[in-house]
């Protein structure tokens, strides 16, 4: 399996896994969490592909060497006021690594967004999942 399948099974898994703490994992696999980062884009600061491929190389790439996937994605909720917010996104993923503390790495990911574009940006843990790689 490509190391890009593997990142999808890996997400699909986590996604939808109601796992204990800490998995028994088969042999030949090992237990990973993912974080999604659903950056918004609303008016005024419409979002480009250019700004977000620059805003990937500069300040996710380097923290999450191993690779991201970066997806269209959207949202609605209400606001403040009880209106309906509807508003395009980004959903960045990233397989986290096994060691060290990576929520400090995602959360300067999520401030820089929000300092950069001033924008909102929520953070999504899934439980972990046993993957193969």
């Amino acid at each position: 399996m490509t190391r890009a399948g593997a990142l999808i099974v890996a997400l699909s898994l986590a996604g939808c896994a109601s796992a204990p703490a800490k998995l028994a994992c088969p042999v030949g696999q090992t237990q990973l969490r993912t974080a999604q980062l659903f950056l918004g884009a609303k008016a005024p600061a419409r979002l480009n592909e250019q700004d977000l491929r620059r805003f990937v190389a500069v300040e996710v790439t380097p923290r999450f060497p191993d690779g991201v996937t970066v997806m269209d994605g959207g949202g609605q909720w209400k606001g403040a006021d009880n209106q309906l917010i509807r508003e395009a996104a980004k959903v960045v993923l990233i397989v986290l690594p096994a060691r060290g503390d990576p929520m400090i790495k995602v959360e300067a990911v999520r401030t820089a967004y929000r300092a950069r574009f001033k924008q909102e940006s929520l953070v999504v843990m899934p439980p972990p999942a046993c993957v193969g790689l």
